[in-house]
């Protein structure tokens, strides 16, 4: 019986973005056990067993050696096909503990969600976590990317086997179907009918660069702009306390956690994604099936997504005046606005989640090799890739 171990540094990954790969995987008979410190009870029902150990996100808690010695012993009792590690910090004490049993057949993956060290990043990052990489690279059999960067990054490394996959897939059609009455959401979210809409959705946190938009609001002084951000995070209070000083507090609002973010793209006339860095976002992709106009930062992984001038504008994440013009733009040019919606929703078939989950079946099939691929898909989709 075929059975793998998915870690991740906290399972809320899992069930943001994981689920229907655990399905598919279920499809294909592998029994299936999650590790990962346990913040969300939700998969519970979905897997075989949910193995709590306390990873932590930063890398400099003794807990994650603690956590590790617990995975080496959930791997030593169990006869895993494939392990496959998501996040940077379990995936890095992950792999480390369970290199042993690389020698018995289980095969080790990773799947990296954007390296810390990518073009333009602090020295600090490519000299602290490049040189990590590059060494857990020769412990690992398989190493996803998903976005080009990061593979023509890996491929350097010299590593056993690299693939590259759009992505953890995209359900377009759920954001097709939606039918939103746009005049009473935008009342329940204190938002005029007559508003322009820009949204961000993401973590309120120094990466996701919220503040730039807030400025570029501000200067601009067009009366009926709303920004509006779903998520949470620690920078709500210093967003707040800015928009009160630029005298732009009703303009802005800050909705914390949302169910309803597919509606909330609905009422939206633009997404606007000033991050510093990316992997290749699942909001900004949701946003794209969604047929919303973006500006985004020119970023690795956005700029996968978004090429300059099509479906939006590639801007430097500290260039307020950059996105003052990208706003204003798509304002005043209702026709360019459209045809760059039409541009995402086209660009997004290629990131859809049955494609991903495609990929991901022969990956998995190669690694075991219990079946024959079902097609030669991994090898002509990197073989045509020109950017290798």
């Amino acid at each position: 019986m075929k059975r793998i171990l998915i870690c991740t540094t906290i399972l809320t990954t899992i069930k943001a973005f994981l689920i229907p790969h655990i399905k598919a995987l279920q499809d294909m008979g592998f029994i299936v056990d999650v590790a990962g410190n346990k913040d969300v009870n939700e998969i519970d029902e979905l897997v075989n067993n949910v193995y709590n150990i306390p990873y932590q996100r930063t890398p400099f808690s003794k807990l994650n050696i603690v956590a590790s010695r617990q995975l080496k012993e959930i791997v030593r009792n169990n006869h895993y096909s494939i392990i496959h590690f998501h996040t940077p910090v379990a995936s890095a004490f992950g792999r480390w503990a369970v290199k042993e049993f690389r020698k018995n057949g289980s095969k080790v993956v990773y799947t990296a969600h954007g390296f810390h060290f990518f073009k333009g990043a602090p020295l600090v990052n490519w000299l602290v976590f490049y040189p990590v990489e590059r060494f857990l690279s020769h412990y690992t059999d398989m190493i996803i990317t998903i976005n080009k960067e990061d593979y023509a990054r890996v491929r350097s490394f010299k590593a056993e086997n690299v693939e590259y996959v759009p992505g953890v897939g995209v359900n377009i059609s759920k954001f097709l179907k939606i039918n939103v009455d746009k005049k009473a959401k935008r009342k329940e979210l204190g938002i005029p009918e007559e508003a322009i809409v820009l949204l961000s959705v993401g973590e309120l946190n120094v990466n996701k660069n919220h503040g730039v938009v807030i400025k570029a609001v501000a200067n601009l002084n067009y009366p009926n702009i709303y920004y509006v951000v779903c998520g949470t995070g620690e920078r709500e209070g210093y967003l707040k306390r800015l928009a009160i000083s630029l005298g732009i507090s009703d303009k802005v609002k800050l909705l914390g956690f949302r169910d309803d973010v597919s509606e909330i793209y609905k009422i939206s006339n633009m997404f606007i994604f000033p991050s510093f860095r990316e992997g290749l976002s699942v909001a900004l992709m949701e946003a794209m099936a969604s047929g919303l106009p973006v500006a985004c930062s020119e970023i690795r992984g956005n700029s996968d997504l978004i090429e300059n001038g099509k479906g939006g504008y590639l801007i430097q994440p500290g260039n307020v005046r950059g996105f003052e013009k990208a706003i204003e733009s798509i304002i005043i040019h209702s026709n360019m606005s459209y045809h760059f919606a039409k541009e995402n929703c086209n660009k997004m078939k290629s990131f859809e989640s049955k494609n991903v989950l495609r990929h991901m079946k022969n990956i998995y099939n190669q690694l075991t090799n219990y079946d024959k691929l079902e097609d030669k898909y991994i090898r002509t989709t990197n073989e045509e890739l020109n950017w290798h």
